[in-house]
């Protein structure tokens, strides 16, 4: 059995929406009691997930309401790619080849849209991300091609390379 196949049965991970496998690994206790309108729901005031994405699969560009930590585990280096909240492109390499500009962790800031995509050439990135406050499916907007265009023409080519719908 390859070690991709480890970590998935090891880690029970199962298909993740935006792409890939996950397994959520910790929900703290407490909550933040809220009545912003950001969060009109009380939140944990952090999760974590394992995420392994292979190399014929890609994460679907999303957005949450909170700040999410990417951190390095194993596999093959990642990318990270978002479109920030004034319409730039920013990627960022999350691997071990720290020498030539890849990094172990990676903050995507809320409300930034972002996806990810093994980089070329590798078969799997195994990582961790942490979000705060703590993630909900709530706070989850999967984007829409076709309305991405309109809000972003100059990124069409990735747009259409990290959406499914």
């Amino acid at each position: 059995m390859s070690l991709k196949q480890q970590l998935i049965s090891k880690f029970q991970l199962l298909p993740h929406p935006e792409g890939g496998y996950y397994r959520e690994t910790y929900r703290s206790v407490e909550v933040i009691e809220t009545a912003s309108k950001e969060f009109p729901h009380q939140r944990n005031y952090s999760t974590a997930i394992y995420f392994l994405i292979e190399k014929d699969n890609f994460s679907a560009l999303h957005r949450i309401k909170s700040d999410e930590l990417w951190h390095f585990y194993e596999g093959d280096a990642l990318e990270v790619i978002e479109i920030d909240l004034k319409g730039n492109l920013i990627r960022t390499q999350v691997g071990r080849d720290v020498a030539n500009g890849q990094q172990y962790q990676y903050m995507v800031k809320a409300g930034h849209w972002f996806g990810s995509r093994v980089l070329n050439g590798g078969e799997y990135s195994f990582v961790g991300c942490t979000v705060s406050p703590g993630f909900d499916f709530n706070d989850f907007e999967m984007a829409k091609r076709d309305e991405l265009f309109k809000s972003f023409p100059q990124h069409k080519d990735i747009i259409s390379e990290l959406t499914r719908v």
